[in-house]
This record gives C-alpha cells, structure tokens and sequence, in this order.
C-alpha cells in the first residue's frame, strides 16, 4: 500500500525531504502520483520497463498507445529525440508550459520503444508545475534521465483526477507515493502537437491554442 505526502501551501525548501524520497522512489522503480500543470499524473522511471509495466497495469491501459514523457529542459528532449525548426520554435514559445509535442526518437534513443507503444516518435513536455519540475531536475542532478512516464492519474477511460485527496481514493493501493499538492490550477488538457513530419498537426487543442500556435510558427 502506498502512502499520501500532503504539500499543499508549502515552499519547495519545506518540501525538500519529501521531494528526496520521491526521486529515490522513482529510482528505484516504484509508482508515484503528482499534481501537473492541468490534471495530477502517474509517473515511474521510463528506462525501467519493469516499472512501465507495473504502470500500464495499474491504469488498465492498451500497451499500443503508449505513454508520454515529462523532461526537465529541452537538453533532456534533445538525448531522446530529433528536434526540427517547428519544433525548436515551440519549445522556445511555450516551454515550460501546456504543450506537448510529438517528435521523431533519435536512433540511439535511451527509452525503450515498449514505452511509447513501439511507434518511431516520442511524446515530450517540460512542465510549468514546481513541484514535478523540481523533482525531475533532480533526477537529472543525479545522473539519471531527467524525465519520468507522465500520464494522467486515471484509470483507462476515466476522468483525470484534478486533486490529491481524489488519486488517493483511487490509487493509494497500486501507487507508490501520492504527493498532494492540492488542487491544479487549470483543469484544461494540454495541447498536443505532432511535430514528426514536414507539416505540423495539431493532435489536440488544450490550454494553448491554434491561433498562438500559429502566431509563433510565423
């Protein structure tokens, strides 16, 4: 059984220890939950298929689709995929923040094509949320990849939970740690962007828009 980590209204010093425990966790394998930008999320270390298993399990969830990615900065999205000029223009404009793009893997790419459902691209953001941010710059701190498996705090087909009292309803059993940050700020999904081909495709529109898309495009 997993336990609750309650931070909610504390500065990123206060929650120092916690934020530790949370790292090793990962590092060892294990499960943990987190408030992000829009909706909480799971996440695990995704160069440990074991751990990826254990959390394509716990969500019920096809291993043809796949999971995305959360990055610390746009170094750790460059040792895992190929960056283009769209791209590059992208992250210059909304990273970090709400959007997540879709990018080519680079051929020497560290995580396993099991993760991401097989497919030749590779889903990355750089959160805007400090406490995951933190967590992942951390990771990379010590040596690891500086990103975990992000996907949202659900179960296959269900709503995402937007707060830390309700994962814990959910999935205190399944999960490792469930750090409670309170509410998110914004329950919009994120927007998506394909960025693999010559055209760019707008896979999802979320919290950032096609219009600001294409504003920075130009």
């Amino acid at each position: 059984m997993g336990f609750l980590i309650k931070v909610a209204d504390q500065t990123l010093e206060e929650m120092r220890v916690f934020l530790d425990i949370a790292v090793d966790e990962i590092i060892e394998g294990k499960i943990i939950a987190f408030p992000t930008d829009s909706v909480y999320g799971l996440g695990c270390d995704p160069t440990n298929l074991n751990a990826v298993q254990r959390l394509f399990n716990i969500k019920f969830r096809d291993q043809s689709k796949g999971f995305l990615l959360l990055i610390y900065n746009v170094e750790e999205a460059q040792k895992v995929a190929q960056l283009n000029s769209s791209a590059d223009k992208l992250i210059r404009g909304f990273w970090p923040g709400e959007l997540t793009l879709i990018l080519k893997r680079r051929p020497d790419c560290i995580i396993p094509p099991e993760v991401t459902g097989s497919e030749e691209t590779i889903g990355l953001r750089v959160p805007k949320n400090e406490i995951i941010l933190e967590i992942l710059k951390r990771l990379k701190e010590k040596g690891h990849f500086g990103g975990i498996v992000g996907t949202s705090a659900n179960y296959a087909g269900e709503e995402p939970s937007i707060d830390g009292q309700e994962v814990a309803k959910k999935l205190l059993t399944p999960v490792d740690i469930i750090i409670d940050g309170g509410k998110t700020k914004s329950q919009i999904p994120t927007t998506i962007v394909d960025c693999s081909k010559e055209e760019i495709e707008i896979l999802r529109e979320g919290k950032i828009t096609k219009e600001q898309i294409d504003e920075v495009l130009k």
